[in-house]
């Protein structure tokens, strides 16, 4: 099934993400009943345990790893109104890579929105394929930092 870019109408291949003309995110219809990001948690004996995310994000917003690492699928809940991403082992999203940066990024709630701040970094922050200082998070945002690809999801 191709895809068509919703700002310029350009056809894509079937599993594109981004518009392959302006690099626009490109919008999907579900397919009923399947699910969008595959999610999961670690339990006590290290093993994989699916999570169903609308579950998960009942209690709140939470980042998953989309790409990078061999990570693919791990979701992290956003909790606190501070949430550290980084190489330092005691971020709270521990992105352990020579791209990521100690203190790469921080997620911030102000008020009642959901800020993603770059801290510095080396190789930048992105969110939707944009290098941002500071960028407002909305649902399905696509973040890159270093080699890895989380999604927000705030519903």
């Amino acid at each position: 099934m191709a895809l068509h870019c919703t700002e310029c109408g350009f056809v894509n291949v079937e599993g594109a993400n981004y518009c392959q003309r302006c690099g626009s995110l490109l919008a999907r219809a579900e397919a009923a009943g399947e699910p969008v990001t595959a999610t999961y948690r670690i339990d006590e004996a290290g093993e994989l345990v699916p999570v169903e995310l609308e579950d998960f994000t009942a209690r709140g917003p939470a980042l998953v790893i989309r790409a990078g690492g061999g990570r693919v699928g791990e979701r992290f809940a956003v909790d606190r109104e501070r949430t550290s991403i980084g190489r330092r082992p005691d971020a709270e999203v521990f992105l352990d890579d020579v791209t990521v940066s100690r203190d790469h990024a921080l997620l911030i709630r102000r008020g009642d929105q959901w800020y993603l701040d770059d801290m510095g970094s080396l190789n930048g922050t992105y969110v939707n394929r944009s290098r941002i200082e500071s960028h407002r998070l909305e649902e399905g945002d696509e973040m890159q930092i270093g080699k890895y690809k989380l999604t927000f999801h705030a519903r």
